[in-house]
């Protein structure tokens, strides 16, 4: 069910619950690739954003584990044939620049401006160009279990595309806190 009271698009609302209630029949049947690859699709459309990682985060060492990604780098497609992308959790216990601060603070956020944000430092030679980014720790309860990172939409992000970020996570919470 749609927890956002600042989602008041009807069709919106009911896509999530549509939503909702496909993940909830697949969690008994289907593996955690196939409903974080949903995931991905979802948010990508809802959002308009042309890439997305999916992830939760490793119960054994805090590492970050994108199961679902566009690729942005030549590398991706070696981390697809692996089956992840593993970002470190760092000794100092953070994640650490735009792509951790969420897993960081347990903040949703979005900046259409991510070169110039804050804890921003940089993306990797060869990593596709990041215009917009938008990023909701995945929780249930107080516990970060993953995270959804959006970019690049057809337009700015605005809170609407954060509120729907925010409500996707809320399913996959259910997810990983199911399957993990």
């Amino acid at each position: 069910m749609v927890k956002n009271q600042n989602l008041t698009d009807e069709n919106l609302m009911q896509e999530i619950n549509d939503l909702h209630n496909k993940v909830s029949q697949m969690i008994t049947e289907s593996s955690l690739k196939d409903i974080s690859d949903l995931i991905l699709e979802e948010a990508t459309r809802m959002t308009r954003s042309k890439y997305c990682y999916v992830a939760f985060v490793d119960p054994e060492n805090k590492d970050s584990v994108g199961i679902s990604f566009s690729h942005l780098t030549h590398w991706c497609q070696d981390y697809e044939d692996m089956g992840e992308a593993r970002f470190k959790f760092k000794n100092d216990g953070t994640y650490g620049g735009l792509l951790g601060y969420s897993l960081d603070t347990g903040e949703s956020f979005y900046t259409n401006d991510p070169v110039n944000h804050p804890v921003a430092h940089g993306i990797p030679s060869g990593h596709e160009p990041i215009h917009q980014f938008l990023s909701v720790a995945v929780k249930y309860d107080d516990d970060i279990l993953g995270q959804i990172v959006l970019a690049n939409p057809k337009k700015d992000y605005s809170d609407l595309e954060l509120n729907i970020a925010d409500e996707l996570a809320s399913i996959y919470a259910l997810v990983l806190k199911k399957l993990l």
